[in-house]
């Protein structure tokens, strides 16, 4: 399943890496290619090794990690004393 128009190249499907957000069609998650770039890996480097993804893909899979973390807030709390 899509997750969002603005997303029409991300979908999640539990039966696909335990519905692990993946570019549609394979089974190469957002997760993964975030991991990729974090090593070093280019998205020309990325389209390269892995050929079904074009570079809107691994843009797409960017921006889904962007826009999903944007909100996220760290609490801490302090237990005992």
């Amino acid at each position: 399943m899509t997750l969002d128009a603005t997303f029409n190249r991300i979908s999640a499907d539990p039966e696909i890496l335990g519905g692990k957000p993946c570019i549609r069609g394979t089974r190469l998650s957002v997760e993964f290619l975030l991991e990729l770039v974090a090593e070093g890996a280019t998205r020309d480097d990325i389209v390269a090794t892995y050929p079904a993804l074009s570079a809107d893909d691994v843009r797409q899979a960017i921006s889904y990690a962007a826009r999903f973390l944007r909100n996220e807030v760290v609490v801490t709390t302090r237990v005992g004393r």
